[in-house]
C-alpha cells in the first residue's frame, strides 16, 4: 500500500496519536539539497493510503511531529532554520505560526509525550536543542553540549522533562530540562555519527540508537558503559530506529541500504524480518499506535508505504536472554 510524493523526496513520517487513521509525511525537493518542502496529511483508513491535504514550504522539510493536545496541529522542521506549526482544520494552506531561533537547519522536532508538559524539542545543525512553548512559539531554554550536528531529540514517554539526543559527535546524551546546560548522561554510543534514537515504551531506562556504521544498539541507562544489545545487519547508515508501542523488545530500523528491518533485542541479534520495497534511501519510519503490526515509511524514491509485519511477528515471541 503506497502513495506518491511526486517531485519530493521523503524525510519523515508519523502516525497521528489520535484514532483518526491519519499519517503525516514531510519531504523535500532535490533530495533536500535545494528547493521547496512539502507536508502531506495522508488518510490510511482505506486499503490504499490517500493524500488528503498538502502544505508547501519555501525550504526542505526534514521532520514532523503531531500535537499531543490537539488532533489537527502538526509541527515541522525546515532547512531554513525555522519551525512551522500547521492547523489542518483551517482552510489556509499557510502555517499558523513560524518559530525562529536556530541558526542552521532544523533536523528534528518532537512533541512531549507527557501531556502535562506540552513542549516541543528541536535539534539543529547549529549543535543545539531548543525547548519551545508551542502556544507562543517561543524558546523556553537551549540545551548545549553537543559539539557536532544534532540529528535527533526525543522526549521520554515515561519520565517527565527527560530527553534523549544523538549527534555527529558520536554520542547519545540524556537531558533533564531543569538542568539545560549539562547532559545527565553522555554515552559514546558508536564509532560513527549517531543519526537517531528512540525510547522503549515499556522500560524507562532503555534507549536504542542507530548510526552511520549500520548498527543498531540498545542501551540500559542504569549501566551505560556497554550496550545492552547490538543489532548489526544494515549495509549502510541507519537513519531511524523506532520501538514498537505494542511489544516491549520489538523495534524497527530503516537505512540508506533501502531496507527496513524488524528486531527483537531480547531474542536475537539478527533481524527477524527485512522489508526491501524501496529503490532509494529510506528516511522515515513509524509504528501505528492503534493497530499492532502496522508500520509506515517514506523514502527518497518519492513513495510513502504502509504495511504490516508478517503475522508470525505480530504476537510477541518468547524471550530468551542474550548471551
Amino acid at each position: 500500500m503506497s502513495c506518491i510524493t511526486a517531485g519530493y523526496h521523503g524525510y519523515a513520517v508519523q502516525f497521528s496519536p489520535y484514532p483518526d487513521k491519519r499519517l503525516a509525511c514531510v519531504a523535500a525537493q532535490n533530495f533536500g539539497i535545494s528547493g521547496r518542502g512539502a507536508l502531506y496529511v495522508i488518510d490510511t483508513e482505506a486499503d490504499v493510503p490517500r493524500v488528503g491535504s498538502t502544505y508547501a514550504w519555501s525550504d526542505g522539510l526534514y521532520d514532523v511531529t503531531w500535537s499531543e493536545r490537539e488532533a489537527n496541529i502538526l509541527v515541522t522542521a525546515s532547512g531554513d532554520g525555522s519551525i512551522q506549526a500547521w492547523n489542518t482544520a483551517l482552510p489556509s494552506a499557510n502555517p499558523v505560526s513560524i518559530w525562529h531561533g536556530h541558526k542552521k537547519e532544523v533536523y528534528s522536532v518532537h512533541w512531549s509525550q507527557v501531556r502535562t508538559e506540552q513542549m516541543v524539542v528541536s535539534g539543529s545543525w547549529d549543535m543545539t536543542l531548543r525547548l519551545w512553548d508551542p502556544d507562543r512559539g517561543q524558546t523556553l531554554s537551549i540545551l548545549t553540549g553537543h559539539d557536532h550536528i544534532v540529528y535527533s531529540g526525543v522526549w521520554s514517554p515515561r519520565i517527565p522533562g527527560c530527553i534523549a539526543s544523538t549527534s555527529g559527535d558520536q554520542t547519545l546524551r540524556v537531558w533533564d530540562i531543569k538542568r539545560p546546560h549539562m547532559a545527565c548522561i553522555v554515552i559514546p554510543a558508536h564509532d560513527a555519527e549517531v543519526l537517531c534514537c528512540d525510547w522503549c515504551k515499556y522500560d524507562s531506562s532503555v534507549v536504542a540508537t542507530g548510526a552511520v556504521d549500520g548498527v543498531v544498539r540498545v542501551w540500559d541507562l542504569r549501566n551505560p558503559r556497554r550496550w545492552l544489545a547490538q543489532l548489526p545487519g544494515h549495509e549502510n547508515a541507519v537513519r531511524r530506529v523506532k520501538f514498537s508501542p505494542h511489544e516491549a523488545k520489538r523495534l524497527a530500523s530503516c537505512s540508506y541500504d533501502f531496507s527496513i528491518r524488524l528486531w527483537d533485542y531480547g531474542l536475537s541479534s539478527s533481524a527477524l524480518h527485512t522489508v526491501s520495497h524501496h529503490s532509494e534511501f529510506v528516511y522515515g519510519l513509524d509504528f501505528d499506535l492503534h493497530t499492532p503490526g502496522r508500520i509506515a515509511d517514506c523514502a527518497w524514491d518519492q513513495t510513502v508505504k504502509v504495511f504490516y509485519a508478517p503475522p508470525s511477528l505480530q504476537q510477541p515471541p518468547p524471550h530468551v536472554k542474550l548471551g
